[in-house]
């Protein structure tokens, strides 16, 4: 491994990035030795083809044709910033990963391409500088007249990126400044949130996501959306409808530019959506993600290699087979010890996107064991008439309705001989209509192949939208179907909907089923024993204990999951600031329910190997 490292170190590029001089190995340049300048300077190839090339007598010359086509010298020569590290203020050099999000940029540019772009933000690179600073140089040196927005997830973030802009102009070289005006934003029609570049017709508003009506009825050429995965969503507005409100009139043509961008903040929102969409080349905007060892800043002199080598973790070990030397990994390692857990610093310091999604926000389970799961979804049979046992085509026969029948493995014809309640069925109950939250029947085969030491098995699922009392039927005919199982319905939306037709549901299926799981309230002092209740009753106390049991059998692999989409709402369901269990904003938790509840009942079930149980020990608590 020491030799390995000495190899790779070099190969490293460590030549001295001079954006003045320019880089001679980029093929989109070409070196050449300029009299007015006396220097050989490596200059953008669109540069020294332009007409006016041949037209260069002087520095000045030089200077605003070089400005027009050369982001880098401009940024190097024009622009000051705050070192990250140091707090100094100093020019403009672009980092690697910033190069390389440039590169991106210019290729469309130089194409006459529109300029749109996704970026998955990690720390401390600069890419919210970048995108801004090229902005700048679009209204400054390449077109007049070219309107921008700046719109973030509040509207202080926005003023923040604005008021760089600002310090910009008030440092702006005289020099390189062709205006007649003074370099600087001056009021515009007495706006708040809007500045006019003086000399340049430009104007830079900035809005945020809570304020969007102070974008509407604004033309824009250029846009820039920070902190995306942040914007939130209400009955009034979300993210959607604010992107679509102000990218709507950006123009298809050159030069106008929209970028989207971010830290992670979890899966399943608006910007990790837009993001998968992008990684799979359906929409107009190109994906960038820089992982952590791709910024310079992150590396660590390692003064004992074999001391490192003997104490990598088994996922550093994997970033060494993945190519990094031993200063990027000494830093790692020692980063991590601030840290709880590796999922803390994956959030933190991602690797790959997957990384960033999955382990940012608040997640309940962890993306490792999700994966882990997964590994054993597929897709269910495909059943009809013809390929269905007689003794169970009652289960095509779904309800009326909006929904799916997926079916992993079918009822063995001696199903409901041997073991008693091998089989469980949850019923999740949700609207009827097609935008309301699912319903869900899930069965569960506790005991698969008959023996008592298999893990719980998914085999069937129901989900969709359909009346309640028909949602009843259809669940009584899957558990039929499955050896009489144990009929499991979570009742409260039933109980608390207070009409004659919900409680019809529960009374109906208590007369035409008897293997439904019921739960006694706790006896109050002095009062009579409380009466058997059917159904599940999803309360604080409950639904905590059945998440933190199904957390314990994802974290040890204790069940097997067939359905992808249970583990992606397991990828989207996080530990609110209330402190209370849920799915993220947009996203779904009725499978995921229904298995939670499965498996909190299964583990409160007798030995599949013990005597029939009495219907005593049958009864659930109800807290």
């Amino acid at each position: 491994m020491i030799a390995e490292n000495d190899r790779r170190m070099s190969l490293c590029d460590d030549q001295p990035y001079d954006p003045i001089a320019g880089n001679s190995r980029d093929p989109l340049r070409r070196e050449i030795y300029l009299h007015p300048i006396n220097a050989t300077v490596a200059l953008p190839i669109d540069m020294i083809e332009d007409p006016d090339f041949k037209r260069i007598s002087s520095l000045d010359d030089y200077r605003r044709l070089r400005i027009r086509h050369d982001f880098e010298y401009w940024a190097a020569s024009c622009v000051n910033i705050r070192h990250k590290l140091s707090g100094s203020i100093v020019p403009f050099h672009l980092n690697k990963p910033q190069r390389r999000v440039l590169a991106m940029l210019e290729e469309d540019r130089r194409a006459g391409r529109p300029l749109r772009m996704i970026m998955l933000k990690a720390r401390q690179w600069g890419g919210s500088t970048l995108i801004q600073i090229y902005f700048a140089w679009i209204q400054i040196a390449l077109r007049r007249n070219w309107n921008s927005l700046i719109c973030a997830h509040v509207k202080d973030t926005s003023a923040a990126i604005r008021g760089m802009y600002e310090k910009m102009l008030d440092d702006y070289p005289e020099e390189f400044w062709t205006e007649e005006d003074k370099p600087c934003f001056s009021p515009w029609q007495r706006s708040l949130n809007t500045r006019e570049i003086a000399g340049r017709g430009a104007r830079v508003t900035v809005s945020s996501s809570c304020g969007q009506d102070s974008a509407r009825g604004l033309d824009f050429s250029m846009v820039h959306m920070s902190e995306v995965a942040f914007w939130k969503s209400t009955d009034c507005r979300n993210p959607e409808d604010l992107v679509r409100t102000i990218c709507g009139g950006v123009p298809m043509e050159p030069l106008s530019a929209i970028v989207m961008e971010s830290t992670a903040n979890g899966v399943g929102n608006y910007f990790h959506s837009q993001w998968l969409r992008s990684e799979q080349g359906t929409t107009a905007y190109r994906p960038v993600f820089v992982a952590w060892f791709d910024i310079d800043i992150y590396r660590k002199e390692c003064a004992d290699p074999r001391k490192l080598i003997e104490s990598l973790t088994p996922y550093e070990r994997e970033l060494w087979e993945k190519g990094l030397t031993f200063d990027r990994l000494q830093w790692y390692h020692d980063k991590r010890s601030e840290f709880p857990s590796d999922e803390a610093m994956f959030a933190e310091y991602p690797s790959t996107p997957e990384e960033a999604f999955k382990n940012s926000g608040h997640n309940v389970f962890g993306s490792r064991e999700i994966e882990y799961l997964r590994t054993d979804c597929c897709e269910p049979m495909q059943l009809n008439v013809d390929n269905c046992p007689a003794y169970c085509s009652e289960i095509l026969d779904a309800p009326a309705g909006d929904g799916e029948l997926k079916v992993w493995q079918l009822p063995p014809a001696d199903a409901g001989e041997g073991v008693r309640n091998r089989f469980v069925a949850t019923v999740d109950i949700g609207g009827r209509w097609r935008h309301a939250d699912y319903s869900v029947i899930a069965v569960i085969d506790r005991t698969p192949s008959g023996e008592s030491d298999q893990r719980p098995e998914v085999v069937a699922q129901w989900r969709g939208h359909c009346d309640h009392d028909l949602l009843g039927r259809y669940a009584e005919k899957l558990a039929r179907a499955y050896g009489n199982a144990l009929l499991v319905v979570e009742s409260n939306s039933l109980e608390s909907a207070g009409d004659g037709h919900s409680q019809f549901v529960l009374e109906d299926l208590n007369r035409r089923y008897n293997n439904l799981y019921v739960r006694r309230a706790r006896d109050r002092p002095g009062s009579a024993p409380a009466e058997p209740r059917v159904g599940f009753h999803t309360n604080r106390t409950t639904k905590g204990a059945a998440i933190t049991g199904m957390v314990a059998a994802v974290r040890r692999h204790a069940y097997v999951e067939r359905d992808h989409e249970a583990c992606n709402e397991m990828a989207t369901y996080e530990l609110k600031e209330s402190g209370n269990y849920g799915a993220r904003q947009g996203c779904h938790d009725d499978i995921l329910m229904t298995r939670a509840i499965a498996l909190y009942v299964i583990d409160s079930l007798p030995p599949a190997a013990s005597p029939d149980p009495s219907l005593s020990e049958l009864i659930g608590s109800y807290f």
